[in-house]
């Protein structure tokens, strides 16, 4: 079976929730700015492609973060949810202790990847990220670190295969 008949059936047309993990993206929102770069590109990226999106941002608290998550994943609307921020080694940074556990399967094969790519970019800095994907309630959720240039690379991993990880999960 070729790659294209594999894909076949995949939705084309996506509604992806994007979630920012920050403290001080959260703290600019409550004052009324919208400093968020990396969850605009998210959508920006997605758009791009014909996808629709919807926008929320979150202070690095398990608790917000959990809440936010699981609402996305309840709406029938959204077909995947992508996080922002959240996936380093710092003590705030907790997004991937927090959705982990959530996860009915991991896909490992994305956060290798990413910090395979990210290595080639930047060099051992690409250690420092936990990224990481997985399912929940057969939702695809991608976790990705809030540099910018982090968030173009994983876009170019997810968008292409979106539809089709959708598909499979669904089955």
């Amino acid at each position: 079976m070729s790659v294209i008949e594999h894909r076949r059936g995949a939705p084309k047309h996506l509604m992806i929730a994007v979630l920012v993990v920050s403290d001080t993206r959260a703290a600019a929102m409550r004052e009324g700015r919208d400093e968020d770069v990396s969850g605009k590109l998210i959508e920006q990226s997605a758009r791009e492609v014909g996808h629709e999106t919807t926008r929320s941002i979150v202070p690095d608290d398990s608790r917000k973060i959990k809440k936010a998550v699981q609402e996305f994943i309840a709406d029938k609307k959204i077909d995947a949810v992508i996080t922002t921020g959240g996936t380093g080694i710092a003590r705030r940074d907790v997004t991937i202790e927090t959705l982990s556990p959530l996860f009915e399967k991991e896909l490992p094969g994305f956060g290798e990847i990413l910090r395979r790519v990210g290595y080639e970019k930047v060099g051992t800095a690409a250690l420092l990220t936990l990224a990481t994907a997985g399912l929940i309630e057969r939702k695809p959720v991608f976790c990705l670190p809030g540099a910018p240039n982090a968030v173009e690379v994983a876009m170019k991993l997810i968008l292409p295969e979106l539809g089709h990880i959708i598909k499979h999960a669904r089955e």
